[in-house]
C-alpha cells in the first residue's frame, strides 16, 4: 500500500481508537471505583454460580435459536428477491427491510398487544377451542425468541440478498441445463457460493440477539433474564460495577467467539473449494 492511501486511514483509525476501543477497554477492565482484579474475580465467579450460568446459557440458547430461525427464513426470501425478474422486485426488497427503519421499541410493543393475556393470539386460541383460557405467553422465552426473530429477520434478509445477488444467475441456468433440479441447484450451487454472506448474516444476528436489551426486557421481564438485562440491573439498580463489567466482558467474548468461528468456517470453506 502506498503512503497516500494509507494516510487516508488515519482519521478513521483515530476515531475508532479514541471513540470505541479505549472507552470499551476502560468499561470492561477498569470501571469506576473498581480494580481490574475485582472484574476478573467477578468474571470467574460467574462461571461457577448456577444463577449466572443459567443466564449465560439462556442468552446463548436464545441467540442460537434466533440465528438459525432468521437464516432459515431469511435466505429463501433473499433468494427469491435476488432472482426475481419482476419490475416490483425493488419494492418487495424495500418492504422486506422496511422494519429496520422502525424503532425497536415500537416493533416490540406490537408483540405486547399480540401475546398479552387479552391479546390477539390468545383470543384466537380461545375462539378455535384449543384452550379455555388465554395462555400466558408474555415473559417467556418464546416471547423473547419471537420478538428477536422479528427484530433481526430483515438484517438476515439483506445480508443474504447481497450474497445471492453476487452469484451469477447464469450458473443456475447452466446447472439446470446439465440436468440438476431446482433443489440441487440451490443446495450445490447457490448456497455454497453464498456461504460468506450466510455466515455474516448469522454472525450479525447472533451478536444482535445476545446483546439486545429492549426486546428481552419488555417481553421477558425479570423472570427470563438475559445478559443484557442483567447488565442493566447491575449498572443501574444495584450499581455493582465489577459485576456489570464482568457481564459486559462475557457478552463481548461470546460475540468474538462466534465471529471467530464464522471466520474459521469461511476460511476452511474457501480452502476446500
Amino acid at each position: 500500500m502506498s503512503r497516500k492511501p494509507a494516510l487516508l486511514l488515519i482519521p478513521g483509525l483515530v476515531f475508532i481508537l479514541f471513540g470505541f476501543a479505549i472507552p470499551s477497554a476502560i468499561m470492561l477492565l477498569a470501571p469506576p471505583s473498581t480494580d481490574t482484579a475485582d472484574v476478573f474475580a467477578r468474571f470467574g465467579a460467574m462461571l461457577t454460580d448456577p444463577y449466572d450460568l443459567a443466564i449465560i446459557w439462556r442468552t446463548v440458547r436464545i441467540g442460537l435459536i434466533v440465528t438459525v430461525a432468521c437464516v432459515v427464513l431469511g435466505f429463501p426470501i433473499a433468494y427469491l428477491l435476488a432472482r426475481s425478474t419482476s419490475r416490483f422486485a425493488g419494492m418487495w426488497l424495500a418492504l422486506a427491510i422496511f422494519p429496520l427503519l422502525l424503532s425497536n421499541v415500537v416493533r416490540t410493543f406490537g408483540w405486547l398487544v399480540i401475546l398479552g393475556s387479552q391479546g390477539a393470539f390468545g383470543q384466537l386460541l380461545v375462539v378455535l377451542g384449543i384452550t379455555d383460557q388465554p395462555p400466558q405467553l408474555l415473559y417467556t422465552e418464546l416471547a423473547i425468541v419471537l420478538g428477536l426473530i422479528q427484530l433481526f429477520l430483515p438484517l438476515a434478509v439483506i445480508s443474504c440478498y447481497s450474497a445471492v445477488a453476487q452469484v451469477d444467475a447464469g450458473l443456475d441456468h447452466a446447472a439446470r441445463g446439465l440436468g440438476a433440479t431446482k433443489s440441487q441447484t440451490l443446495w450445490k450451487v447457490v448456497i455454497p457460493l453464498s456461504r460468506p454472506g450466510i455466515l455474516i448474516a448469522g454472525t450479525l444476528v447472533f451478536a444482535g440477539a445476545t446483546t439486545a436489551y429492549t426486546t428481552p426486557y419488555l417481553l421477558g421481564g425479570s423472570s427470563q433474564r438475559m445478559l443484557s438485562t442483567q447488565l442493566f440491573s447491575y449498572a443501574s439498580v444495584s450499581v455493582d460495577w465489577a459485576a456489570a463489567s464482568a457481564t459486559a466482558l462475557m457478552m463481548t467474548l461470546l460475540v468474538f467467539m462466534v465471529s471467530g468461528l464464522s471466520s474459521l468456517i469461511s476460511r476452511k470453506a474457501g480452502v476446500t473449494s
